[in-house]
C-alpha cells in the first residue's frame, strides 16, 4: 500500500512515497521514493499534464472533400480522362485525369479560382488521404492540364463517365429533361480567342458581359446529367435542339449497348422555348418520345373553355389540378394537347402582376405623367407615345391599362392611365394558373403526362444549383480561351453530376436533402489536428474526426468516409 509521508529537516517538510507491506505477518516498509517539496510535486505535476495537452490545433475540411473525392474515385474518373488523353504531357507532375477530377472537387465544395487551389488545397485534410502535395498544384499546372485534352476527347470522355454514372448507379433513364441557360463570362470585348463568349440576352441580366450558352440533358431520377452542349452565348436556345437531341440519342443508344439489351423507349421532356416546326421534324427522325409545351396564350380554343370542362388529376398526387384532355394541330401536325389548371400558380401569378408587374409599370406611368404635368418637357408627342408603348410592351399589361395623352406641343402634353377591371378579370379567367402540354404519348394516362413534364424542373434545378456561388458553381471562371472554356464547362457539369448524385444516394438511403444541406452537413464534418510540444526532435501530431451529431453518423456511412478517416 503506498502512502505519502513527510519528513521535517531543518524546519522545511519534504515529501516522500512509502511502499508498505506485510512481511512474515508484520507490516514493513519495502520501498521509499523520494518526492520533494510541495513545490516540487505541484511542478512536477503541472509539466506532466502540459505533456498531456496539445501545444496547438489546426482544423481541416474532411467530410465534403473526402466525400466527394471517394464518389470521383469510385467512378474512376481520373482514369477514364487519361485513358481516352493519352500519355501524360512532360513536366506534369499529376496526370491530367488528376488534375480534372481535383478541378472538379473544389467545383462541388468550395469553389476557388485555379490559383487560389493550392492555398484551399492546404485547409483541407486531403493532402493525407489523396498523397496529393499542395506543391504540385500550382495553377500553371492546371492549365497544361487542360491543354491535354482536345475537344473530342473531352467529348468522349464525357460519354464514358455519363455511361460509368449510369451503370455504377442503376438511373432509371428512361425519362429525361432538356434545357438551356446561359452563364456570364469576364472575357473582355476585344478577345476574339474566345469565339464561345457572345453577348446575348443574359438570363443573369448582365447584358455587359459577354455570354456562354449550356444545354443540359438530365434525368428524371436524381437529376443527374447525361449530355451537355456549350454554345455561344448569342444563339437563341431553339437552334441548339437538334445538336443535344443527336447527342442524347447517341448516348441513349450507348447505354442499352452497354447494357446489352435493344433501346427502350426514352421521353425527353422540354419547355415551350425550344418549340419550332424544325425541331418537331427533327424528334420526328428519331427514336425519342416528348412531352413538351405551348404557351397557353396560343390556344385560345382552350383556354377559353369554361372550369367545368375540366376534371381534378390525381387529389393525392397534384392536389386540386384539373386538365382537359384533347387533340389539336401544333407546329404542323396534330399532337395530344392537355390543357391543365393549377390553383396555386393562378394565385402566384396573380399575386405577382398585381404586386410587380403592375405596379411597376404603373410607377413609370405616374412618374411620366408628374413630369409632363409641370410642362416642362420638350419631347415630342410622337416619343411620349413611344414611352409609354415601351412601359406597357408587355401583352399582359397592354391588356389591362389603359391611357389617354392629350395636347400637341410638348408643355401641354397630358397623361392619364388607368386599369380596366374587365379587362384584368378577363385576362385572370383565361391565362392564370394554365399551361399547356404536348405530347406523342396517346397511352400515358393524364397523371403521368404532367408528372412528366414537371420533371423539367430537375434541368432547371441544376442550373439553379451552377449559379449558386457557394457550392458546384460554373463561377468564378477566369479562362479567355475558347479551349479552356469549354474544359472548365466539362469540370463544372462533372461537379453537378457528383453533386447530384450523392444527393440521389442519401435519398435512397432516407435522408432527403438539398445540394447545399447535404454538404452543409458534410462540412461540418471536420478533422482536427492536436500538435503537441516537441521533446526533442518534430513536434507529435495526433489527427482526429470531430463529433458526429444529427444526420452525419449516417452520411459517414453512407459515403464511407471511414476509409479516408485519420488512424492516428
Amino acid at each position: 500500500m503506498a502512502s505519502l509521508y513527510p519528513k521535517k529537516i531543518s524546519g522545511k517538510t519534504y515529501w516522500y512515497l512509502r511502499e508498505m507491506a506485510r512481511v512474515d505477518g508484520k507490516p514493513k516498509m519495502v520501498s521509499e521514493r523520494y518526492l520533494g517539496t510541495a513545490a516540487d510535486i505541484a511542478a512536477a505535476m503541472q509539466a506532466r499534464e502540459s505533456a498531456m495537452l496539445p501545444g496547438r490545433t489546426r482544423h481541416l475540411a474532411f467530410g465534403n472533400v473526402a466525400a466527394v473525392w471517394g464518389l470521383l474515385s469510385d467512378l474512376g474518373v481520373a482514369a477514364v480522362i487519361d485513358e481516352v488523353s493519352g500519355a501524360r504531357p512532360g513536366g506534369l507532375p499529376l496526370s491530367p485525369g488528376t488534375y480534372l477530377a481535383l478541378a472538379a472537387l473544389n467545383r462541388v465544395v468550395d469553389p476557388c479560382s485555379k490559383r487560389g487551389f493550392a492555398h484551399w488545397w492546404r485547409t483541407t485534410a486531403a493532402d493525407r488521404f489523396t498523397k496529393i502535395s499542395a506543391s504540385v498544384l500550382d495553377h500553371r499546372r492546371f492549365w497544361d492540364a487542360m491543354h491535354a485534352v482536345t475537344a473530342g476527347q473531352l467529348e468522349e470522355i464525357s460519354h464514358a463517365i455519363a455511361l460509368r454514372i449510369v451503370a455504377e448507379s442503376g438511373l432509371d433513364c428512361s425519362s429525361v429533361a432538356l434545357d438551356m441557360t446561359n452563364f456570364a463570362t469576364f472575357i473582355d470585348t476585344g478577345n476574339e480567342k474566345a469565339p464561345v463568349a457572345q453577348r446575348g440576352k443574359a438570363r443573369q441580366k448582365r447584358s455587359d458581359l459577354r455570354l456562354a450558352g449550356l444545354g443540359l440533358v438530365v434525368t428524371r431520377d436524381g437529376g443527374i446529367p447525361l449530355t451537355w452542349h456549350a454554345y455561344p452565348g448569342d444563339r437563341p436556345d431553339v437552334t441548339q435542339f437538334a445538336a443535344m437531341v443527336d447527342q442524347l440519342c447517341a448516348r441513349h443508344a450507348a447505354i442499352a449497348a452497354a447494357a446489352g439489351q435493344q433501346p427502350a423507349d426514352m421521353t425527353v421532356v422540354f419547355d415551350a422555348g425550344q418549340n419550332s416546326e424544325d425541331n418537331f421534324a427533327h424528334l420526328a427522325g428519331t427514336s425519342l418520345r416528348y412531352v413538351g409545351s405551348v404557351p397557353a396564350s396560343d390556344c385560345p380554343d382552350l383556354t377559353s373553355l369554361p372550369a367545368s370542362a375540366r376534371a381534378v388529376v390525381d387529389q393525392d398526387r397534384f392536389g386540386a389540378l384539373t386538365a382537359f384532355g384533347t387533340r389539336r394541330v401544333v407546329y404542323g401536325a396534330e399532337r395530344r394537347a392537355i390543357l391543365t389548371h393549377s390553383p396555386e400558380l393562378h394565385e402566384s401569378q396573380a399575386r405577382g402582376f398585381d404586386g410587380t408587374t403592375l405596379a411597376k409599370a404603373g410607377r413609370k406611368l405616374d412618374e411620366l405623367a408628374a413630369t409632363l404635368a409641370r410642362g416642362k418637357t420638350r419631347r415630342p408627342r410622337g416619343k411620349v407615345e413611344a414611352e409609354i408603348e415601351a412601359i406597357t410592351r408587355k401583352p399582359w399589361v397592354r391588356r389591362v391599362i389603359t391611357w389617354q395623352l392629350s395636347g400637341e406641343q410638348p408643355r401641354d402634353l397630358r397623361l392619364s392611365w388607368g386599369i380596366d377591371p374587365g379587362a384584368r378579370a378577363a385576362l385572370e379567367e383565361e391565362l392564370f394558373g394554365k399551361h399547356v402540354l404536348i405530347t406523342d404519348h396517346d397511352d400515358w394516362p393524364v397523371p403521368e403526362v404532367i408528372a412528366g413534364y414537371r420533371s423539367q424542373s430537375e434541368a432547371e434545378s441544376g442550373f439553379r444549383q451552377m449559379k449558386d456561388p457557394r457550392v458546384v458553381s460554373f463561377s468564378p471562371m477566369f479562362h479567355w480561351t475558347e479551349h479552356n472554356i469549354r474544359v472548365h464547362t466539362f469540370t463544372c457539369v462533372l461537379a453537378l453530376q457528383i453533386a447530384h448524385l450523392m444527393r440521389l444516394k442519401a435519398a435512397r438511403a432516407g435522408l432527403r436533402l438539398s445540394v447545399r444541406e447535404l454538404l452543409s452537413q458534410l462540412a461540418a464534418i471536420g478533422e482536427t489536428v492536436l500538435i503537441y510540444p516537441s521533446t526533442g526532435g518534430r513536434p507529435k501530431a495526433r489527427r482526429k474526426t470531430t463529433e458526429l451529431t444529427g444526420d452525419q453518423q449516417k452520411l459517414y456511412d453512407i459515403f464511407k468516409l471511414g476509409r479516408y478517416a485519420p488512424q492516428s
